[in-house]
Formats: structure tokens, C-alpha cells, sequence
């Protein structure tokens, strides 16, 4: 039997995630339908950067009082951040069918999966050997890069956008939920 080469495995992990990430995504609309389309993209990010403080918090204090760990957060964060990465795309507005929603998130992170495997291709595999608690401060990292950028209404002088940094938090915690199984 062949073995499997680092990238198609790494590809094959990811959509082991990926399909995680989207059966939450598909369950929560089921109970709030396109709630989350009235949103800004702003407020995503803060969304985005109260799951990774508290993945912060419980990687420093050892100990969690609420009744789920890091994982469900880093799941909270990859559907968050196709959800803004819809709304950067369409604007905040009326909620959009279950079908039109699902459409528009397998296509953002199809979009950012393409990413990964390009740039993990260049890095050769390098997020392997990284700490998830790294995961989470380059998210973190991202985060507040991307409130600056929302700041100064999305202008950069040589910085990608925000939707850039939504792509990176995905793969990221993709990479996280990956080290955790």
C-alpha cells in the first residue's frame, strides 16, 4: 500500500473538520435560521474575539466553569468567520434562505481551504509542529489586525483586508481542531 503524502493527508483532515464545522453550522441555523445576516462584519469579529478569548482564558487557567472546552470555540470560530466573510461579500441584511446560507458558506471555506493548501504547500507542513495555544494567539493576533483594519473603514497602505485575516482564523482553527483529535 502507498503511503500517504503530508499534503493529501493534511487535506483529508481538514475536511474531517470541515465537516464538523458545518454540521454545527447546519444544526444552529436550524434553530436560528439566517439570524446572524442583520450582523456587520464588525461585530463578527467581536464575535469572533470573545470564542478566542475565552479559548485564551482556558488555556492559561486550566480550568473552565461553563460546561464546554476549546474545541466547540474553535468550531465557533471557523463558522463565524465564513459568516463574515458572507457578509463582507453581501452586507448586513435580511436573512437569506437555509440553502442560499449553506451555498455561500461551503463556498468560503472551500475558498479558504484552496488558501491552506497553497501556503501549507510553501510552509511544508509546518503548522504540525506548532502549539495550539499558538493557534490561538496568531488568531488573536489577527483579530485585533483586523479591528484595526475596520477602523480605518477597511483601507490598508499594504496589508490584505480583513477577508484575508477571516480566511487565516479558518484555516488556523481548522489546524487547531486538527491537533485536538
Amino acid at each position: 500500500m502507498k503511503q500517504e503524502e503530508p499534503q493529501d493527508r493534511t487535506a483529508r483532515e481538514f475536511q474531517s473538520a470541515i465537516k464538523e464545522c458545518r454540521e454545527v453550522f447546519l444544526k444552529k441555523m436550524k434553530d436560528y435560521g439566517t439570524s446572524w445576516r442583520v450582523m456587520r462584519p464588525q461585530s463578527l469579529t467581536d464575535q469572533i474575539f470573545i470564542k478566542a478569548r475565552r479559548i485564551r482564558s482556558l488555556e492559561e487557567k486550566k480550568e473552565h466553569r461553563v460546561d464546554e472546552g476549546i474545541r466547540p470555540e474553535f468550531i465557533g470560530i471557523v463558522n463565524y468567520c465564513a459568516m463574515a466573510l458572507i457578509q463582507c461579500s453581501l452586507g448586513p441584511g435580511e436573512p437569506i434562505s437555509s440553502e442560499r446560507a449553506t451555498e455561500l458558506y461551503d463556498k468560503e471555506i472551500s475558498d479558504s481551504t484552496a488558501l491552506m493548501l497553497n501556503k501549507n504547500h510553501d510552509y511544508d507542513e509546518a503548522w504540525r509542529q506548532m502549539r495550539v495555544s499558538s493557534f490561538t494567539d496568531i488568531i488573536l493576533q489577527k483579530l485585533y489586525r483586523t479591528k484595526e483594519i475596520e477602523d480605518h473603514d477597511g483601507q490598508t497602505i499594504m496589508s490584505e483586508g480583513v477577508e484575508a485575516n477571516y480566511m487565516d482564523m479558518i484555516n488556523y482553527s481548522l489546524f487547531a481542531l486538527i491537533k485536538l483529535t
